[in-house]
């Protein structure tokens, strides 16, 4: 049986909700955080609309109730009139009154029968009581005008309510709203009764509607104390699906700075499709991405150091024999070596200078539109007359007039120098070198064909390794770095584009180097 090895506790873990990962941080942190708001909001909303409603009914209840038994009072006896007090204030829990023509008071159901409802004094209520706070901080939340407090006048006539004034004057049925010292509501209603002056003044203590609200109101309290509870456990797993990621990232980050193991994987969360997966991968791939670096520079020095060491253990040896030898030939030989290799070290040192410094530079320049075909048509033209073509025949064809680039114009003609040296440099001396540019779907080809000997396809990619050197025959040695090509394919690739090699298509004898550019925008 194959051993288990222990997950150490951080390590490589998962997020097992995946549904979280779907959606964003910025949604999640809103919902947690606005939903517990919103039903908090809804609920006031609700209770006032809820308030305003009960009160409208009772408002309407108030005016037929007034408006009835002023008409049953009208004209009846003073004896009729006490009976209709008691029965009506009896059952509909009203507090009747009847005032005269002069606004004294005549009849009083409270007086005349034991009240249907108590309302107790202002030094009675204690005013930290939990409801009376609630009902206040309700009322400052949803902006309530205040209410005019309810107090017995200590003469009670016509004149102490200006509900009753306004009813005599306008001959109209009046209502009135205000607050009892317990925080309940009290409905007055004041109408004319009949023809002689008299005045009729309901009392309602409708405290229904206050415990409809409170009810309500605590109702909806549980329901915003049920879903604060669901937002802090939500609160709680958010921060869990945002701290648990992060710390696994933290451990890989720390291992690859310690750079204990070559091999460290950083998580790359493919499951998360939020803001934290994308950070994963794009920390898994920056940290691939300076592994290839940091490789791809160990692999240069390396390479760097022995490319240099085969010269300079050439010119060191030509220069201690110099010393020990009188032959003037012997010694005219030997300084045209260590002139050729101090050349060479010269040529390696400039290549690798500049190897070394296109990333960087790449990265930093602006790109402007270059146009392919007069870019090519220069730097031939320029060959021609410093003859560098070395006898070969080179031809140039540009086939439509969108050839253009973004890009860096030194940079693209070095590629094209190099090219055209490599296809001199394997042509024979009378082959012709086919330079041809072409637009298709979208990209800008330069496809360079020379004569030579061609390249074997097992061998196509290793030509633009660095220090790649195989050059024809009777060519002196030392005369190139080996970095042409693999310079060409770190300016193509900083381009967005692409440099290979491929066979000739007519299937003569050669190579042809394609260089592969995406087309300017028009």
């Amino acid at each position: 049986m194959a051993e288990t090895k222990p997950v150490p506790r951080g390590e490589h873990l998962s997020d097992k909700l995946s549904w979280s990962g779907r959606l964003t941080l910025t949604s999640r942190i809103l919902f947690v955080n606005v939903l517990p708001l919103v039903l908090l909001g809804g609920g006031v909303l609700y209770l006032d609309s809820y308030r305003k409603q009960l009160l409208d009914e009772r408002f309407k209840l108030a005016l037929v109730e007034a408006q009835i038994t002023a008409e049953a009072l009208a004209g009846a006896t003073q004896q009729r009139q006490e009976a209709l007090l008691i029965q009506i204030g009896k059952e509909q829990r009203l507090r009747i009154r009847v005032y005269g023509p002069e606004g004294e008071l005549e009849s009083d159901s409270f007086q005349l029968a034991p009240p249907s409802f108590d309302l107790p004094e202002p030094s009675e209520v204690d005013q930290g009581d939990f409801a009376l706070r609630m009902d206040r901080w309700f009322d400052r939340v949803v902006g309530a005008p205040a209410l005019p407090d309810y107090r017995q006048p200590e003469v009670d006539n016509a004149a102490a309510w200006p509900e009753l004034v306004r009813a005599r004057e306008e001959s109209l049925t009046q209502i009135v709203l205000r607050d009892a010292p317990d925080g309940t509501h009290v409905i007055n209603a004041a109408a004319p009764v009949g023809l002689d002056g008299d005045t009729l003044l309901l009392t309602r203590n409708p405290v229904d509607i206050t415990q409809s609200v409170r009810e309500a109101r605590t109702t909806v309290a549980m329901i915003v104390l049920l879903f604060l509870a669901v937002s802090t456990l939500l609160s709680f797993f958010l921060a869990q699906t945002i701290v648990r990621p992060l710390r696994e990232l933290v451990q890989a980050a720390v291992r690859v700075r310690q750079g204990r193991d070559r091999q460290v994987e950083v998580p790359r969360l493919p499951d998360r499709r939020d803001e934290i997966g994308m950070l994963a991968r794009a920390v898994s791939d920056m940290t691939a991405a300076l592994r290839h670096r940091i490789d791809a520079v160990e692999s240069f020095a390396a390479d760097v150091a022995h490319e240099i060491k085969n010269p300079l253990a050439s010119l060191r040896s030509a220069t201690e024999s110099l010393g020990k030898v009188d032959d003037p030939e012997l010694r005219a030989q030997l300084l045209d070596i260590a002139t050729h290799d101090v050349r060479r070290i010269d040529r390696l040192v400039t290549e690798i200078s500049d190897a070394s410094r296109i990333d960087a530079e790449m990265s930093r320049t602006e790109f402007e539109r270059v146009d392919m075909a007069e870019l090519l048509h220069n730097i031939v033209t320029s060959r021609e007359e410093r003859g560098e073509n070395e006898g070969r025949t080179l031809t140039v064809s540009a086939d439509g007039d969108a050839l253009v680039v973004n890009g860096v114009g030194m940079r693209l003609e070095r590629i094209i120098e190099n090219l055209l040296d490599n296809a001199v440099s394997f042509s024979p001396p009378a082959g012709t070198i086919d330079a041809r540019l072409v637009r298709r779907e979208g990209r800008v080809l330069l496809t360079v064909c020379d004569e030579g000997p061609g390249i074997p396809e097992e061998k196509r990619e290793k030509v633009f390794h660095r220090f790649h050197s195989d050059r024809p025959e009777g060519e002196d040695f030392g005369n190139h770095s080996g970095l042409g090509l693999a310079i060409g394919r770190t300016i193509a690739e900083a381009h967005e584009g692409s440099l290979h090699v491929e066979g000739r298509s007519d299937g003569a004898n050669g190579a042809c180097f394609v260089l592969d550019l995406p087309a300017a925008k028009r």
